[in-house]
């Protein structure tokens, strides 16, 4: 069930008035487990079994890990989690990446295997419940956290349908004691939801979606264009994936609040950015900071010299990119953000930067705009090996630009890639400027704001 379907909101209709008539935290729980798993199902059922599955091994594990007194017999059920979790995501989302790999190997050394693929359905959403209950294991392995006694209420962590198919990945540190206290939404969260939910509704519809069909078009015969509306395609993907991800993201958040839940802010104005390093703190929030506590550190971090920190940059980025798919275009992807963090961490030389604030100012204006610029320039690069299907793709794509071919198109072309362009780019000013997502609830005259966003949803839901 996605987010940005009809069907979604007539979900929403029948459960928040049920979640509300529930008397109790135990029948609200259970309310939206049933819920969450209806959610998922909607999808394909069949998979409702892994989740369980998931659910059921590190809820078993964590209370077996909680009870031993010994470092290695902990290590030994933790090690347990990550075969069964990873195992899992393993066979389902890179065995025939694996398999192919291993082919094209083997054939450069003259052989010429025959290995069996299979027709693989990749369930949605397992990247992400995978990492969530893996960052539960491992933090009452790291002793910063006790197992829950509450089988639902942990059920519903793995499980709570908001977040549950593209995050953000939650900690249970965090998740699981709101779900233990089920109540009610106040005022401030139901207004500040509904806001959400229309803003992020028309980010991923009106901008990411619509954007997404231009991209879509040219990227899909990369040959059949010349460089202007090549260089176009991946400015708007650029805006595609971030409007859609972002947007999923508010509708999360927006949701959640109107059942009395806070989730995590998954992206904070990341066009902003300065420089790579403060990308990744305003990106896919919870996944670049699972990927620093559970993957960076555990490797080692900056502890263990220069060298080994920039090793360490570049494997946690290319497990990053392999994570968001089986492609060696992924792991490209990663690499080249490992190599710029690397070359960032280089010049700044353990000097320490506020990634906070964005800290600007009149005085300021032409360096913020030009290291702006400049990341902005570094990161739609790597966009392009996360959107083409092949190599073949990304060779024909820079010989499009190095031989570069005209265009009787350019003005319009231009005039597309600008008007999404300047909208993006408006929304994230205004989530600055106003130091909030739901950047509409700071227009004080209330007509005008439920007028617009009245028009926003009518626009969107039309759209859909």
């Amino acid at each position: 069930m996605l987010f940005n379907s009809v069907v979604f909101f007539l979900f929403l209709i029948l459960i928040i008035p049920l979640y509300y008539l529930c008397k109790s935290t135990k029948s609200r729980v259970w309310l939206l487990l049933v819920s969450s798993y209806v959610f998922y199902a909607y999808w394909d059922w069949r998979f409702c079994g892994l989740l369980m599955l998931s659910t059921l091994t590190d809820y078993w594990i964590g209370l077996k890990m909680f009870q031993q007194e010994s470092k290695k017999k902990k290590r030994s059920w933790l090690w347990l989690s990550l075969l069964i979790n990873l195992g899992v995501l393993s066979f389902f989302k890179y065995y025939n990446f694996f398999i192919d790999s291993f082919q094209i190997v083997l054939n450069g050394f003259g052989f010429q295997p025959d290995f069996f693929h299979l027709e693989i359905l990749l369930p949605v959403g397992i990247s992400f419940y995978t990492f969530q209950t893996l960052s539960y294991t491992i933090d009452i392995y790291r002793g910063r956290l006790k197992p829950t006694n509450d089988f639902p209420q942990f059920a519903l962590f793995v499980s709570f349908f908001p977040q549950l198919v593209a995050g953000p990945i939650e900690r249970a540190r965090d998740l699981l004691p709101q779900i233990a206290n089920l109540n009610k939404a106040s005022k401030l969260q139901i207004e500040s939801g509904i806001n959400l939910i229309v803003l992020g509704l028309f980010k991923k519809v009106m901008i990411g979606d619509t954007a997404g069909r231009y991209a879509d078009h040219i990227f899909s015969d990369v040959g059949a264009y010349p460089s202007f509306e090549l260089i176009t395609a991946l400015l708007l993907f650029t805006i595609q994936i971030y409007a859609d991800f972002s947007g999923y993201s508010h509708i999360a958040r927006g949701v959640a609040k109107l059942l009395g839940v806070e989730l995590m802010k998954n992206f904070n104005q990341p066009y902003l950015s300065r420089n790579i390093t403060e990308f990744w703190r305003r990106w896919h929030i919870s996944l670049s900071s699972w990927l620093r506590d559970y993957v960076y550190i555990s490797l080692g971090g900056n502890r263990r010299g220069k060298r080994r920190t920039y090793v360490n940059l570049m494997l946690t980025m290319l497990i990053g990119g392999l994570w968001h798919g089986a492609s060696w275009n992924f792991v490209i992807w990663g690499g080249l953000h490992g190599i710029y963090l690397a070359i960032h961490k280089m010049i700044l030389n353990n000097k320490k930067e506020n990634y906070e604030n964005l800290q600007f100012s009149k005085q300021n204006i032409i360096p913020f705009v030009t290291n702006v610029a400049l990341t902005f320039f570094l990161v739609s690069f790597t966009w392009l090996f996360f959107r083409v299907n092949s190599i073949n793709e990304i060779v024909l794509f820079f010989s499009k630009i190095i031989h570069w071919e005209s265009t009787q198109f350019v003005w319009q072309y231009l005039k597309v890639g600008l008007s999404f362009f300047t909208v993006i780019m408006l929304f994230q000013i205004f989530e600055y400027q106003t130091g909030m997502h739901a950047f509409t609830l700071k227009i004080q005259n209330k007509a005008v704001r439920y007028g617009l966003l009245s028009e926003m949803f009518f626009l969107s839901i039309v759209y859909i």
